[in-house]
């Protein structure tokens, strides 16, 4: 008789989830003058002028606008970089996050 030993590969898929998604949006204030949000909009998230002046007008008419999807970790720091550009100016401009559904 003999023993033979059977080895069985057994290969563990591992599913990767992709990351979640989070907004950052524009919420709109009486004092923050328009071309300084459009120039925040433009160097912190690469906006042309015309996306830039859209996405200022669309928070002033309707209160807030997404300005864009990102990762979690890049939508918080874009949006914490641009609230702070506004506060260094002495602006009130509030960026915030929230997670995509």
């Amino acid at each position: 008789m003999s023993d033979i030993v059977t080895k069985q590969d057994v290969k563990t898929r591992r599913k990767v989830e992709r990351p979640k998604l989070h907004k950052v949006i524009l919420v709109n204030d009486d004092f923050t003058p328009r071309e300084f949000v459009v120039q925040v909009l433009k160097a912190e998230f690469r906006t042309t002028d015309d996306e830039a002046y859209r996405i200022m007008i669309t928070a002033h008419q309707r209160g807030v606008c997404v300005v864009a999807v990102f990762t979690k970790d890049i939508a918080e720091t874009k949006a914490t970089r641009a609230t702070d550009a506004g506060k260094a100016a002495g602006f009130p401009l509030l960026f915030t996050t929230e997670p995509e559904e």
